[in-house]
């Protein structure tokens, strides 16, 4: 079977050099001199103290935010890393937002639980682009988030798209391949067009790229996503699929080795997801250089749809399971050639 053609932290105190040297100077003895010489030294050692502090929390936020990305989406930290100094701290900021946006939902029993957190992470967004001083600050994540909405003018529409299409109910079922196409769009597409921003480009192909390339990881993420599907969790195969090849959802869970009509219910969705990454590539020659760098998640997709075409659309085959080891030097080696 093959597929189809198809921070910075808060500003330091306001200096009182002034002032101080303005009372001082009403004092002509040597005392007064000291004391002068001892409120000088005071103030500075301060402004260096905050100085230093300021640094120190710019540089463990960005810290932060890469672990984070590390831990919870390592194909992304390795593309991530690949790209100019200029856009990598931004761009992990982005996709650390997005790594807790989307674990609102993990490991919680209740469904309000997870809207509470989606609610302050949406609230948050608004707070970023405050100029009043909030907790914002005291928030890695959002204290990164909040200096590249500064330094870019980031499209809060894209962000806040990025929680509202995770406002699902763990048990709601994608009917239609559309309907995850519109969820990945929301997602992934939109992250990717929040990343693009950071590069200032503006055009046309570039944005149909991204549209194409996000509902292809979007799409690839949720079929990686089946084999932890709990009995009481929605699969994240579409209805119109599995009842065209007959398929239950418990018939998918159990994952039984050859399969036929579990792996035509595969082979479709994933089909889907290669087509769009192969409509992104197309465009690959009218997109500028420098955003060719932010596409590279489409190697990770088209080893992954490879490795699940050999596997014979069989899910839970170990090289579906693992870590492509041979990921970083893929990356590598099409980020050398200026491709994704």
């Amino acid at each position: 079977m093959s597929f189809c053609h198809a921070s910075s932290g808060s500003a330091s105190s306001t200096s009182k050099f002034r002032n101080a040297a303005t009372s001082a100077g009403c004092v002509q003895s040597e005392f007064g001199d000291r004391n002068l010489q001892a409120i000088l030294l005071q103030q500075q050692h301060r402004q260096q103290h905050g100085s230093t502090q300021q640094t120190n929390n710019g540089t463990s936020s960005v810290r932060y935010c890469m672990n984070l990305v590390e831990k919870n989406d390592h194909e992304n930290y390795l593309c991530t890393l690949l790209l100019d100094n200029a856009h990598r701290r931004h761009a992990f900021a982005l996709r650390a937002f997005n790594v807790e946006v989307a674990k609102c939902s993990a490991n919680v029993s209740e469904d309000h639980i997870a809207k509470m957190r989606l609610k302050f992470w949406f609230d948050s967004i608004e707070k970023c682009y405050a100029k009043e001083k909030t907790y914002v600050a005291d928030q890695p994540v959002l204290r990164e988030l909040k200096n590249a909405i500064d330094s870019f003018q980031l499209n809060k529409v894209y962000l806040k798209r990025l929680v509202n299409a995770r406002d699902r109910a763990p048990n709601e079922p994608f009917v239609t391949i559309k309907d995850l196409e519109t969820y990945a769009e929301q997602t992934y597409s939109s992250l990717l067009y929040l990343l693009v921003q950071l590069t200032g480009v503006k055009d046309m192909n570039v944005d149909h790229a991204a549209s194409h390339l996000g509902k292809a990881q979007g799409i690839v993420t949720l079929l990686r996503s089946v084999p932890y599907t709990k009995r009481s969790q929605a699969l994240n195969i579409p209805q119109e699929v599995l009842i065209k090849n007959g398929v239950s959802q418990e018939r998918v869970l159990r994952s039984k080795a050859n399969d036929k009509g579990v792996e035509d219910c595969i082979f479709e969705v994933a089909t889907a997801a290669h087509q769009h990454l192969e409509m992104a590539r197309n465009l690959s020659d009218k997109v500028p250089k420098e955003v060719r760098k932010l596409f590279l998640p489409a190697v990770a997709i088209e080893r992954y749809l490879e490795r699940l075409r050999l596997a014979n659309f069989n899910l839970t085959h170990q090289s579906c399971l693992q870590r492509d080891s041979m990921l970083p030097f893929s990356l590598y080696m099409r980020n050398l050639r200026g491709k994704f």
